[in-house]
């Protein structure tokens, strides 16, 4: 693709986000979403592959659709209403923006389009798709979380949580582990949502953190699956190492960055008094908690066979990524730090 049209591209994402994150219109909120989901496209096509194009096309059908309802409840609330603030929504339309919101980030049991997206796009592409392109939709739910009714909050948020354990434990993919564990994270966020906004919006910062240092991580050597990640040890044991500490920070196990979000929204459920709900999901995470503790596995305690047949990638890939090392230590050792970011909350 042309660098001057990639660039403009990513400037078109930045101008879409920026647009959604500074209006407190539901008319100006929707223009930014659709700028984001327009100038992904041709990002997602830029390698014009059949898994790229069928990826895309699902894509714009799913957020065409997501779309299409937020403007429909949005004039519907304005009619109303008389006004069209992203903080006075009435029933039944706050439902309806609710729904096309999760639909757009994905979460159960509207999430088919994600796993199925990520896979057929490239590593950089899905990067975005998995953490930029969640940004504006993911304040919008902010900004109405005292909208939002209760009791879909956390349907959606338990089935997303089982959603995303149970749909990893089968996948040989590492694009589709990231994606059910993009949904199990989202389940995560949302569960606090209506308790504690502040919590959601911490949570989701250090998502981004987490993933954003494994796709550079797949990226930096050129793995999409198992099998690739099977014989990196023996190749760059020191990233093979770092992958292994993020992918348990992901799983979020103690002492790492991982932890500190699970454990806040554990105490604050429990302080909601809703223990049953804070029990059942730590239950279920444990289904997560087996993918990802098979893929540290497979890194680290698995030995390739010596007449492997595999590109030697690691001795002449040279374009290492700037951002890679804060993000590693970002997604490892925030923990530390959680009495001051509960302060600056």
């Amino acid at each position: 693709m042309n660098p001057l049209a990639l660039s403009m591209f990513f400037l078109s994402l930045a101008i879409g986000t920026t647009i959604t994150l500074s209006s407190h219109h539901w008319l100006l909120a929707w223009i930014g979403l659709e700028i984001n989901t327009l100038a992904l496209i041709p990002i997602m096509t830029k390698n014009p592959h059949p898994r790229a194009i069928e990826a895309a096309t699902k894509y714009f059908l799913t957020q065409a659709t997501a779309s299409a309802l937020v403007l429909f409840s949005a004039l519907i609330n304005a009619w109303q209403t008389g006004e069209w603030s992203l903080t006075t929504l009435m029933n039944p339309s706050s439902i309806t923006i609710s729904i096309a919101l999760m639909m757009k980030l994905g979460l159960a049991p509207l999430h088919f389009w994600m796993p199925e997206v990520l896979q057929g796009i490239p590593l950089m592409s899905g990067l975005i798709l998995s953490t930029w392109q969640k940004i504006a939709p993911m304040c919008l739910v902010i900004q109405t979380s005292q909208s939002i009714n209760l009791e879909l909050i956390l349907f959606i948020s338990l089935l997303s949580i089982l959603v995303g354990g149970w749909g990893g434990i089968n996948q040989t993919q590492l694009r589709k582990i990231m994606a059910f564990s993009s949904i199990g994270h989202l389940g995560w966020m949302f569960i606090v949502l209506k308790f504690d906004p502040q919590l959601t919006l911490l949570n989701f910062v250090l998502y981004i953190f987490m993933t954003s240092s494994m796709f550079f991580s797949f990226i930096f050597t050129n793995t999409t699956k198992m099998q690739d990640i099977s014989i990196m040890f023996t190749k760059t044991p020191i990233l093979a190492s770092m992958i292994m500490l993020v992918l348990l920070s992901l799983a979020g196990l103690p002492p790492l960055t991982g932890f500190m979000p699970k454990l806040l929204i554990t105490l604050e459920l429990i302080k909601q008094n809703i223990i049953m709900l804070a029990s059942l999901i730590m239950f279920i995470s444990l289904l997560a908690l087996f993918f990802y503790i098979r893929l540290t596995y497979i890194i680290t305690l698995t030995m390739p066979p010596n007449s492997s047949n595999s590109t030697l990638f690691w001795y002449t890939k040279t374009n290492f990524n700037q951002l890679f090392s804060p993000l590693i230590i970002m997604a490892l050792l925030i923990f530390p730090l959680s009495p001051t970011l509960l302060l600056m909350l």
